[in-house]
């Protein structure tokens, strides 16, 4: 399960009523809603809740460093709690579920010299593609 509710917390952020909601609907593992999502998730517990409140708040979180906004192709953009623990994702091609995942090894050692062209590279994002077993059974 992410921590994110600790770490904010621990960061001194103002834990308002609506930033608390939509930190909650993000907390765990294999997260990754969208913004709509989120705001659908988080007017359950919060009516009152506005959509832009969540954009407002989950640009603030990506600017913090606390959510990771994750991209696959043409998709919307998703967002994703476990910032502070490096992994990968694995993607469906079909319906765009995606799962953290923790490969062994060093992405980055694996790229030679030969290939980084004078690059300092500080980070690497993985993403495998496929077909999740739910659309491969359809």
């Amino acid at each position: 399960m992410s921590d994110l509710l600790e770490r904010l917390r621990g960061r001194g952020w103002r834990m308002t009523a609506q930033r608390r909601v939509v930190a909650e609907v993000l907390d765990g593992d294999h997260v990754h809603l969208t913004a709509d999502e989120v705001h659908a998730r988080a007017v359950v517990k919060l009516p009152e809740i506005s959509r832009a409140t969540v954009y407002n708040t989950l640009g603030e979180l990506v600017s913090l460093g606390e959510v990771l906004e994750v991209a696959t192709d043409k998709r919307a953009k998703r967002y994703d709690p476990n910032a502070h623990r490096p992994h990968h994702h694995l993607v469906c091609a079909r319906c765009g579920a995606i799962r953290d995942v923790h490969p062994s090894g060093n992405p980055l050692a694996d790229l030679p010299d030969s290939e980084r062209f004078g690059f300092t590279v500080s980070d690497v994002e993985v993403t495998y593609r496929g077909v999740c077993p739910n659309c491969a059974a359809a």
